[in-house]
Parts: C-alpha cells; structure tokens; sequence
C-alpha cells in the first residue's frame, strides 16, 4: 500500500510538472525501478501513465495549435506517431540487462537536453532549420521518444525555434500534441506486448491526470524557472545514483 501510495504521488508530481515546464517521466520512470518494477516495463508503464494527461493537456491547446499556421500539423503528426512505434518497438527488442545499462546515460543524455532548453537556449539560437530538415529531426526525436523520451519536450521546442515558430503558446501546443501522438503509439505497442504493470500504471495514471489538471490551474502562479531548476536537480541526483547503484 505504501508502495503505491509514493507512486502515485510521483505521478501527481510528473504530471504537474509535464503541465506546466515538462519532464515529467525524470519522475515516474525512477519511481518505478525503486518499486522493484524491471527497466523495459517501467519505462513502458512510466509512458502509459502519463499518457491520458498529455492527451488532457494536448486537448486544452487546441485553439493554440491551430494557430501555428507556419507547421504542417499533419505531417508532423504522422512522423510523430511512426518515429513513437519505431522506438517503442526498438524498446521492446531490448533486453533488460542491456537497457539497464542504457539508463543512467539516456538519462544524463535527458538532463543535459532539459539543462540547455531551460537556461543555455542561445547555444542552439545561431542555427537554422527548413522545411525538410525540421521534419527529419522531428522523425528523430519521436523514435528517441518512443524509446526513452526523456527531454523531448525541449528537443522539440528547440526544433521548433530553429524552424522559425516564435509564438511560445503555439509552441507549446505542438510540444504536447506531438508528444502525446508519439506516446499514443509507443502505448498501443506495450500494451500489446504485454510489457505494462497495470496495477502501478492505474493508479499513477489517475494521479498523473489529476497532477496535470492541478499544474495547468496553478502554471500562472509559479515560476516555471523554478520547476525547471527542481526537474535539471532531480535529473542529476538520478543519474549520478544510476551511475553508482545501478538500475
């Protein structure tokens, strides 16, 4: 019970966090292997659980994303969800003992992604993405999100700025639709593959929605530097740890 009970508020945490500045998952995937849940499903289970909030939150943007007019919604919503199953199913190929080794380093890989998005962004300010190239990094960074997706909100913003999008709302709208697409099929290929603990996945994802509801009302109210500086702490803690211990 009290297992559950940590859970469960890891998911609420993750989904305040992914509402409001994003990295949710540097929460509920540790959270999982703590439980004494394998790597390959608690990244799967991780991925399911917080699904239905990004859908939430995905939903809520709508008006915003129908605004960024210089995107290709469709067609970023397609390779959005091909990249998310070919990484899921990369995922699933996995051996536990290999993706166990993965972890501390697509870890490091994630806090130094979300380090740069939040405080470094003119590191990436000079360069420049068209037409095509966005598509292709977006194709890129939906197979790492099916596979991992540590840090893909800040991958994305990050492509999206390169393409030339500077209406932040609009941004952030994509960000969620994209991630929720490629999760959508990351999900549809764990839960076929047997690969969720639907105990700890319902009850992180009831938690996980009503965090992210509990994040949108209170976004306004705190400053995302400050989350942003907790999820960049709680990335390093976690991947020193897995450096040291282990998954």
């Amino acid at each position: 019970m009290v297992g559950f009970v940590v859970l469960m508020l890891a998911a609420f945490a993750s989904g305040a966090l992914n509402a409001v500045a994003g990295g949710g998952a540097f929460i509920t995937f540790p959270a999982l292997l703590f439980a004494g849940v394998p790597p390959v499903a608690a990244n799967a289970s991780s991925t399911v659980a917080l699904f239905p909030g990004q859908a939430a939150s995905s939903w809520a943007y709508r008006r915003e994303i129908a605004a960024g007019g210089q995107v290709n919604v469709p067609v970023f919503a397609a390779l959005s969800l091909v990249g998310g199953l070919i990484g899921a199913l990369l995922l699933l190929l996995t051996p536990n003992a290999v993706f166990a080794g993965f972890v501390p380093w697509l870890l490091l890989f994630a806090t130094a992604v979300f380090a740069v998005g939040a405080y470094a962004p003119w590191i990436v300010s000079r360069l420049r993405l068209g037409g095509r190239s966005v598509l292709v990094v977006q194709f890129i960074i939906s197979i790492y999100g099916g596979y991992f997706g540590g840090g893909i909100g800040f991958l994305m913003l990050a492509a999206l700025t390169l393409f030339g999008l500077r209406d932040i709302h609009a941004m952030n709208g994509l960000r969620l639709l994209l991630a929720m697409l490629m999760n959508a099929a990351a999900v549809g290929a764990f839960i076929v593959a047997g690969a969720v603990w639907w105990p700890e996945t319902i009850a992180m994802a009831v938690a996980a929605v009503a965090g992210g509801y509990a994040g949108a009302m209170g976004a306004k109210r705190v400053d995302p530097r400050i989350l942003k500086t907790l999820v960049v702490l709680i990335g390093v803690a976690l991947t020193l740890y897995f450096f040291v211990k282990g998954a």
